[in-house]
């Protein structure tokens, strides 16, 4: 229910400012000083961008390919996301100082292997320094000779469309040209720490 209509008041604040001198901006009132600029907001500092970043769940991939007239190279990637269903398209982005972007860059094509929960130990391992990272995994070669790991929750063979700077990282975006997954729990990431796929809510 509306409330009954009242007489019409106009505080003597009003009045006074309707009588203000119109600014260039439309705005009444005197004009403004230069120490009544507000400042602008703090610069946002890697480690709270960090700390903010970690909040997000993500699954954990191993990202690899075989670059022409080469070994095999593959690392842990966390940035994996899907782009589009058509045409299908998938993304990642990895440090521009990094020592395997060359092979990146160079390969035709990538695979994307998304890991189950049994298999953090490889997770560790290709996030680690170690020379022969491959040593370790049921390993068989998919399009291009990217690396496919045996007993992932899916993994996704992609034809490299293009890589990119962005900020410190580079964006590579992928075409797929083969796609598998499994039902078994994916392993995850948040807080700097791996998870266990949690109750469906």
């Amino acid at each position: 229910m509306s409330a009954a209509a009242g007489p019409v008041t106009t505080s003597a604040a009003a009045v006074r400012n309707a009588d203000a001198p119109v600014q260039p901006n439309g705005q009444a009132g005197p004009p403004s000083r230069p120490d009544d600029v507000v400042a602008a907001p703090a610069a946002v500092t890697p480690q709270e961008l960090r700390a903010a970043f970690g909040r997000f769940a993500t699954g954990v991939t191993i990202v690899a390919c075989r670059p022409p007239a080469g070994s095999p190279v593959g690392l842990t990637v966390n940035s994996f996301g899907s782009l589009s269903l058509d045409p299908p398209l998938v993304l990642w982005s990895l440090r521009s100082s990094s020592p395997a972007l060359p092979a990146f860059r160079a390969a035709p094509t990538f695979a994307i292997n998304v890991l189950a929960e049994s298999q953090v130990g490889l997770s560790r391992r290709f996030a680690s320094k170690l020379p022969d990272k491959f040593a370790e995994g049921l390993w068989s070669a998919g399009a291009g000779g990217a690396p496919l790991l045996a007993g992932c929750a899916a993994s996704f063979e992609c034809e490299r469309l293009s890589d990119q700077e962005a900020g410190d990282h580079v964006l590579f975006i992928g075409r797929v040209i083969g796609v598998a997954d499994a039902p078994v729990p994916p392993l995850v990431f948040q807080a700097g720490h791996y998870r266990l796929l949690g109750d469906i809510l």
